[in-house]
């Protein structure tokens, strides 16, 4: 969906709650925003068509499962591209989605072309990854990196 829904205080109310915890019942929803129990189902199944509600989901927290090492890397593509093959840039979107560690994968402005945020469960896992895949991308020319050594403040929820 593109475009922005306009969305009442109740809707908000009913976000701001969804996104606290997505498993709530319809029953404390619809007491937490002031609705009746349906009317708050009717809200959020129209939240949902709308693509406002885009999917419910589990959060893992990546060292509880192994995962202890986080890394931004700054990935910068070769320029050049012969006119019957597919850009850099596609070769690379296409590549990112089947690496497992990225978890997320930003096209940027200025001198980096990509940010990827990634999880490795150690030292040696992040270099098997940066030597034996990412930098032996055709399209990659060079990385940088840089280790998340605390967490400030993580949430998955947006101001609504």
């Amino acid at each position: 969906m593109t475009g922005e829904i306009l969305l009442d205080q109740v809707d908000r109310r009913i976000l701001r709650a969804l996104q606290a915890d997505g498993r709530t019942t319809y029953d404390a929803l619809a007491e937490q925003v002031g609705l009746s129990a349906s009317a708050a189902l009717r809200r959020v199944k129209r939240l949902e068509e709308a693509g406002v509600i885009a999917a419910y989901v589990a959060l893992v927290p990546p060292e509880r499962v192994g995962l202890s090492l986080t890394a931004y890397i700054n990935v910068r593509l070769e320029k050049h591209v012969e006119v019957h093959k597919r850009s850099p840039m596609d070769l690379f979107r296409a590549a990112v989605q089947a690496w497992p560690e990225v978890v997320e994968c930003a096209a940027l402005t200025g001198e980096t072309d990509y940010l990827l945020r990634a999880v490795f469960g150690d030292m040696q896992h992040y270099s098997r990854f940066i030597l034996e895949t990412l930098l032996r991308h055709p399209s990659v020319a060079d990385c940088r990196t840089s280790f998340v050594l605390d967490r400030v403040k993580a949430t998955t929820s947006v101001p609504v």
